[in-house]
């Protein structure tokens, strides 16, 4: 835990009291702030309180004495509109901040010099953040890694001078950090999205270019109009700016990294190999990093092999865009698909077909994705993912040929059969595993964690 000392003796209204509500109330408490908290959910303040965090309804402060309302980045704070409790922190000219904003004052406070690598982006995000912390670890540095990914900020280990923080932001914690000061700030892509928390594409890609305005050291995907644009605001000093590209030719050797396949994967290679060399690594620890990451779980993870087959989970490809990266970046596809169909369904896959042997459709999407493969692939309805799993391993086994590829990309949400893609995808990892001669997952993986 971070206690946060830089919030002693001041009193503060803490709204919203999920998983990272709840730490930071526990941070803000543990450095000595008098704290409120509440939540629109009566269970939920329930809980918190017979866990000992101290509740009180806001409506009822007296908001001329509050310091600060720190906000849970899933409440909304502009748009659609302001949630009450930002209304009444406007009313007393109370600031408004979140977790990654106290991670900041407690880091200028301990460790101000001390590596804070901050990533964001519309896509790939997590992937990246996972792979910097990877190559640091395994080239020896003290690497705590969290935000938006997995643990909550205010969880890890306080700021020192020697450890790396390495922290996903998603755009509705940049928007309440306005000190956000990363020694290195990543930007991989923008693409339309949360507009409904942001108002316009516009003031998204506002909240997403001040990672990297306010960083010591900036990366910038140019594959889009958007970060094109925010790199060229940069540019005029050019020793803090470096940008990356996909598409303008640029290398990386990720021949011997198989969890890096496909361009998404090169973006985030890019920006993870070009944060590690601003932090003091060298090319031979950047590749060894690239070579031994076992892919973020349910995000192209290669879980299993079994001869020449290769099994992987992408539960997390929720949509056709998402399941078109995993699709083009095998050949020989024993394809497990479906679940609770989405718009648009799986026709955007239409040119990707020719790399499918056979589909296997599970869950309500399966009628609607049948008849769009109709005679240009071979399918099976399959029904449930246990069935699938044993289907496709023993098609692909029987492959003729090459490395076939056994391959979970749903295309569809998860909420007809499962409580969410990472139970989805727990669900593949271990039906694999429960097949006859298959070993232990590699090093790194589990079957029973998201």
């Amino acid at each position: 835990m971070i206690p946060v000392t830089t919030a002693k003796g001041t009193r503060i209204a803490l709204f919203g009291l999920g998983g990272s509500g709840l730490s930071t109330a526990r941070a803000l408490i543990t450095g000595g702030a008098e704290v409120t908290c509440w939540d629109d959910n009566p269970g939920t303040v329930e809980k918190a309180e017979a866990d000992g965090i101290p509740v009180g309804d806001l409506h009822a402060l007296d908001w001329a004495s509050v310091d600060s309302l720190v906000l849970a980045p899933g409440v909304p704070l502009t748009h659609p509109k302001p949630h009450w409790s930002v209304d009444l922190a406007h009313g007393s000219n109370t600031e408004v901040i979140g977790d990654v904003e106290l991670f900041c004052r407690e880091r200028r406070a301990l460790a101000p010099k001390s590596p804070f690598v901050a990533i964001t982006g519309t896509n790939g995000k997590s992937t990246t953040t996972a792979l910097i912390a990877h190559i640091l670890r395994e080239a020896g540095r003290d690497v705590q890694l969290g935000g938006n990914i997995g643990t909550p900020i205010l969880e890890l280990e306080p700021p020192a001078a020697h450890r790396h923080h390495v922290v996903e932001c998603s755009s509705y914690q940049i928007d309440l950090a306005p000190s956000l000061d990363p020694s290195i700030g990543i930007l991989l892509n923008l693409s339309p999205d949360h507009l409904d928390r942001h108002g316009t594409m516009e003031r998204y890609a506002a909240i997403k270019a001040r990672l990297l305005q306010a960083s010591d050291y900036a990366v910038c995907g140019i594959d889009d109009d958007w970060c094109r644009r925010i790199a060229i605001g940069l540019e005029d000093d050019q020793a803090r700016i470096e940008t990356i590209s996909v598409t303008d030719g640029a290398s990386l050797d990720l021949s011997d990294a198989p969890s890096l396949r496909g361009d998404h994967n090169l973006q985030n290679a890019l920006a993870a190999a070009a944060a590690c060399r601003a932090l003091g690594l060298d090319e031979n620890e950047i590749k060894a990093g690239l070579d031994s990451f076992p892919g973020l779980a349910h995000r192209m993870q290669i879980v299993a092999r079994r001869g020449n087959v290769s099994f992987v989970n992408d539960s997390k490809a929720t949509n056709a865009d998402a399941a078109a990266k995993s699709l083009s970046s095998f050949n020989g596809i024993h394809w497990i698909a479906g679940g609770l169909p989405k718009e648009g369904g799986i026709e955007p896959l239409r040119p990707l077909f020719g790399r499918i042997a056979k589909a296997y459709l599970i869950g309500d999407a399966a009628p609607q994705f049948a008849a769009t493969l109709g005679e240009a692939v071979p399918y099976e309805i399959s029904g449930t993912m246990d069935i699938a799993v044993a289907h496709a391993a023993a098609d692909a086994a029987d492959a003729p040929e090459g490395e076939p590829v056994v391959l979970l990309a749903p295309a569809a949400a998860s909420f007809d059969q499962f409580r969410n893609f990472e139970k989805r995808g727990e669900a593949f990892v271990n039906a694999v595993m429960a097949l006859k001669g298959m070993g232990t997952l590699p090093t790194g993986q589990t079957g029973d964690d998201a």
